[in-house]
């Protein structure tokens, strides 16, 4: 079975590289570079059709498509954009060039030019030193950075709102057709965001209304039945409306059999209305509806997974996945002056998922065959109504220059949990060729498990201080405090829990030119025990983790712009981990600690007319300083160790060659390290380094046909991995060699 399925996946390969020629008519026209869509960057808003105050991301790439604006100086958009204003790693209107910290701003039209269609591919082949690993089971969503990993240490915002992460699981955002951007910041976060960020954080900012006509459509094409199909518009409504209306959707068979299948939809309206030159008003609403692979591994065979079951899939027949997130934003910004900003955030948030799989799998030597075991079936029922405000005011401090922006953000989530936890389930085994994979025990349904309320609020402040005019001094500092009621729905047992958490950042930057910077900082973080808000009675009793961390770093521009970089080296430490007491196996105390040591490094250089490389480094020491935990009665140390899911080295290399006018090239290297799967280091999954190519040729000003290579020589490598008892049972395994071709329109 395995065998047939390469066999047609090598014919669709061949059948669509042979169409490709068929349809590149245009004549070629040597050694000027390709003329991209949605490229240039154009600086303000004069001329454009843009309101007076329109944000400086509202223009630049997007208006280029707009005005048909060819590049003939850039093969890909942006860089590393460190004159770009963000407000990921400060509420102060900050550049990457003016933060102390380490960020990366990613822009939409790179992600999409590279064929990247989901935020953790976006943010895995792009970002400094950050991952990507995680089952269905956590909305494929766990990010590692700075050593450590999952939804509780790297936070995911989609224009700067969080989701609170329960039961570990977050699935919005994902798509990144309705992408402008990505910011990743590096580092503790919870200044900025509260608790859950000692890693750093992910802000996915959304396309925004313009006053520019601009519409935008693609359509692709690949192997494995894929067929994707977006359109984004844009314009004015009036004088003082504009709307922006985004809708995208994937689907395909899947490169595993059965069950293999994918579907997707995500569709974004947002209204904006600037009510007069200094006041906004933006109403969004965004949909997400996810029905992913219903995979949850592929059982080792000797440490390996053989060539022949790499494509099987063990789910059960009727295995079902759906997630589906509402979220609706009401945004205002009000500029009384030059020197004060107000802006203000309502929303409300709201996730459904439903799981329903057999979701371990293991070869047994001694009969042959795998066993099956966690028959379960699991629902969430999550909505969080907050509001966020935040206001910035320049002025004098003392005869300084000074800018200090103080906010709030206050909300309640509710979340209700229904699960088959006390399902007795029965384990079943299938051969590892030819097998009936069965159905669901229809016994094990899920019932009403637990439900919790949350109410959660805070109040922060940040300043700069311009010391001299090349020194300036920043700090920060949030207070979070929120409470917990959790109840049993089936005991009726409840408890309450409350929190305080403080977290504070000082830095100094010293900018020797205008286009350099050095910078010194700490910061310190706080991060939950578990999910927060499914927070179970048996850690109640604990506190929250709190981490330190010390940077120092520089950034800056050379000859001209065709050079940026960035370098960062760091530590963090991270206490209060739940050990195990020696002596005393069964009771857990909160005494461990885990901590890192890192450099990190960038770079984004136009040696040549039509040339392009971006490239990233991070190099990092992760270990358990002080850990323990009960392995059948016993307390064992792991101190030493490598942390699960973590790698110690990272890279990416992108290289662009706008070898001819309208044709474009690109390379794409990921690397990533050897991890572990377990505390004892015992389990390894391999490091691996992964090749992507892309082909762009501009076939009129205002469309673009493009062809996609994902995984070149084919790479068999694990995304995740599972382990009982210090034995390696599965990996989940990244996508095999593929191509995809799109065709994408502007008018």
């Amino acid at each position: 079975m395995s065998s047939s399925h390469r066999r047609a996946r090598g014919r669709s390969l061949l059948s669509v590289a042979a169409a490709l020629p068929l349809t590149m008519s245009s004549p070629v026209r040597a050694q000027e570079p390709l003329a991209h869509l949605d490229e240039i960057a154009v600086q303000g808003g004069a001329g454009i059709g843009l309101p007076p105050n329109a944000p400086a991301d509202a223009v630049g790439a997007e208006a280029a498509a707009a005005l048909r604006i060819p590049s003939l100086t850039q093969s890909s958009p942006v860089g590393l954009n460190l004159r770009t204003p963000s407000r990921s790693a400060t509420r102060l209107g900050l550049t990457p060039l003016e933060t102390p910290a380490s960020l990366d701003i990613i822009s939409g039209e790179t992600i999409r030019l590279r064929g990247q269609t989901s935020v953790l591919e976006a943010v895995s082949q792009n970002g400094t030193g950050i991952t990507a690993f995680g089952s269905p089971g956590s909305g494929l969503g766990f990010f590692t950075a700075r050593g450590f990993a999952g939804q509780n240490s790297i936070q995911t915002l989609f224009d700067g709102t969080r989701l609170y992460v329960g039961a570990n699981t977050v699935t919005f955002p994902f798509d990144t057709w309705n992408v402008e951007r990505i910011e990743v910041l590096r580092g503790p976060a919870s200044v900025l965001y509260g608790d859950g960020a000692i890693g750093g954080i992910v802000n996915v900012v959304s396309k925004k209304p313009l006053f520019t006509p601009l519409n935008v459509a693609r359509f692709g094409l690949g192997e494995d039945g894929i067929v994707r199909a977006a359109v984004d518009s844009t314009g004015p409504i009036g004088e003082s409306l504009a709307y922006r209306l985004n809708v995208s959707g994937n689907r395909a068979d899947g490169w595993i059999t059965p069950e293999g299948d994918f579907r997707n939809l995500a569709v974004s309206g947002a209204l904006t209305l600037q009510a007069n030159p200094d006041l906004a008003f933006t109403l969004s609403h965004d949909l997400g509806y996810q029905e992913p692979t219903r995979y949850w591994g592929t059982p080792l065979v000797n440490g390996r997974v053989p060539d022949s079951i790499r494509f099987n899939n063990y789910n059960v027949r009727d295995s079902k996945i759906a997630w589906t997130d509402n979220w609706t934003q009401f945004r205002t910004e009000w500029t009384p002056s030059a020197d004060v900003t107000v802006r203000n955030t309502a929303y409300r948030l709201q996730s459904r998922r439903h799981w329903r799989d057999v979701e371990q799998y293991r070869f047994n030597p001694a009969t042959g065959l795998v066993d099956r075991s966690d028959y379960l079936e699991i629902y969430h029922s999550q909505e969080q109504i907050g509001n966020r405000f935040d206001a910035t005011f320049r002025h004098s401090l003392f005869g300084f220059s000074n800018t200090f922006s103080a906010g709030f953000d206050v909300n309640h989530v509710s979340f209700r949990h229904t699960n088959n936890f006390t399902f007795s389930e029965t384990p079943t085994s299938v051969p590892l060729y030819d097998y009936d994979p069965g159905f669901f025990p229809p016994g094990g349904r899920a019932s009403p498990a637990y439900a919790t309320r949350t109410n959660q609020a805070s109040v922060f402040a940040e300043d700069r201080l311009f010391l001299t005019d090349r020194l300036s001094f920043l700090t920060g500092v949030r207070f979070d405090a929120p409470r917990l009621h959790r109840e049993d729905l089936r005991s009726g047992a409840t408890f309450e829990r409350s929190f305080r958490a403080l977290g504070y950042r000082f830095a100094l930057l010293f900018e020797p030119t205008p286009d350099t910077s050095l910078y010194a900082q700490y910061a310190t973080a706080t991060d939950p025990v578990n999910s927060l808000i499914t927070l179970s009675q048996s850690l109640a009793g604990f506190e929250l983790s709190t981490g330190r961390q010390v940077e120092v770093g520089a950034k800056g521009l050379a000859f001209g712009g065709a050079v940026e970089w960035t370098l960062a080296g760091y530590r963090i430490v991270k206490d209060n981990l739940i050990s195990a007491v020696p002596g005393q196996p069964t009771v857990s105390t909160q005494v461990g600690q885990q901590s890192s040591l890192g450099a990190e490094a960038a770079l984004s250089w136009l040696p040549a007319p039509g040339w392009r490389i971006d490239a990233n480094l991070a190099l990092l020491h992760a270990q358990y300083d002080d850990f323990t935990q009960n392995v059948g009665g016993v307390a064992v140390s792991y101190a030493g160790n490598q942390p699960i899911n973590v790698p110690e080295q990272v890279a990416n290399l992108w290289v662009n060659w706008a070898f001819a006018r309208d044709w474009e090239g690109r390379v794409g290297l990921q690397h990533v390290g050897e991890v572990f799967s377990d505390f004892g280091n015992t389990v390894r999954r391999p490091g691996y380094t992964l090749v992507n190519l892309g082909l762009d040729h501009q076939v009129t000003a205002g469309s673009r046909l493009s062809l996609r290579v994902f995984n070149l020589f084919d790479k068999i490598y694990a995304a995740d991995g599972s382990a009982v008892n210090g034995v390696g049972t599965a990996w989940l395994l990244g996508r095999p060699r593929s191509l995809e071709v799109a065709y994408t329109v502007a008018w």
